[in-house]
């Protein structure tokens, strides 16, 4: 037998690759933004090294340093162990700084890492400037989200606020193939009008993210009311067999081979492993 849980992850999962897939729509400028930041809607190689609120990312900054110090180290004839010794640093650190091209094939990791609270930064946002301004209160919301940090982390992120360093228009999204699958995957209901309106912009630049978004929104509250009435279920992967689309057909693929499978998960109250089996798999 299958389990709500393990539906829901399958979805995700297939949801994520096939947004993977159009990745280059992610990289086109909103027409949402068009107005608002004169079409620079995406970060170049200056604003990448910017975190979401446009101040300087902390481990863009180390990077720089490290390399810095690295290098002038060894024109002076030092080796990479004193090197190590002295800045404090893994010799295998100092290795990699050594052997990089240049700081930018550093800063590309710098730059893309993201944290647990990336993906809630826009939201965190619009809470404050609506004047939510507890860190408690603010983590119990994000964690209905999906959010898997602490409160702790929230506080870190709020003293910029406030002493006023934080910019009172709404910071503009970074697109990346995680945080759209959020979008498609969360409540319609659960998404602030920043998040809706760059999806909706997404969804009308290009006819499969409109169509995974609509069947995996479908198939999302299937599982999640279990509604199996009017062979909810059946109807659903009819409808994605005579879309013709080549991503949602394979999405319901494995569906339908574990239809039965789908159906017992939908038809009983019997409690499954799959909350715990998630959490142990995030605690990993």
């Amino acid at each position: 037998m299958a389990d709500a849980w393990h539906l829901l992850h399958n979805l995700a999962e297939a949801v994520e690759r096939i947004v993977g897939r159009h990745c280059a729509d992610l990289r086109e400028p909103l027409t949402v933004w068009g107005t608002q930041h004169d079409g620079h809607a995406f970060e170049d190689a200056a604003q990448a090294e910017l975190d979401i609120h446009g101040r300087p990312r902390p481990l863009v900054a180390r990077t720089r340093e490290h390399h810095q110090q690295i290098h002038e180290r060894i024109e002076r004839g030092g080796s990479l162990r004193a090197i190590a010794r002295e800045l404090r640093l893994s010799r295998g650190t100092v290795l990699r700084f050594a052997r990089a091209a240049g700081v930018e094939e550093l800063l590309a990791g710098a730059v893309h890492r993201l944290s647990k609270i990336d993906d809630y930064r826009l939201y965190l946002h619009h809470r404050w400037m609506e004047g939510c301004t507890n860190a408690a209160a603010l983590t119990r919301e994000i964690q209905l989200l999906g959010y898997r940090g602490n409160v702790n982390t929230v506080r870190r992120h709020l003293p910029p606020y406030r002493t006023g360093a934080i910019p009172t228009d709404a910071p503009l999204p970074q697109l990346t193939v995680r945080r759209v699958t959020n979008w498609i995957m969360r409540k319609p209901e659960q998404l602030t009008d920043t998040e809706r309106k760059c999806l909706d912009d997404l969804r009308e630049r290009s006819s499969t993210l409109a169509t995974t978004t609509q069947y995996a929104r479908r198939l999302t509250e299937i599982v999640r009311e279990r509604r199996i009435e009017h062979l909810a279920l059946d109807v659903w992967l009819a409808d994605v067999r005579l879309d013709g689309q080549r991503e949602p057909r394979s999405l319901a693929s494995g569906v339908r081979r574990d239809h039965a499978a789908v159906l017992a998960a939908l038809t009983t109250t019997t409690s499954t492993s799959g909350a715990v089996e998630g959490n142990v798999t995030r605690s990993c």
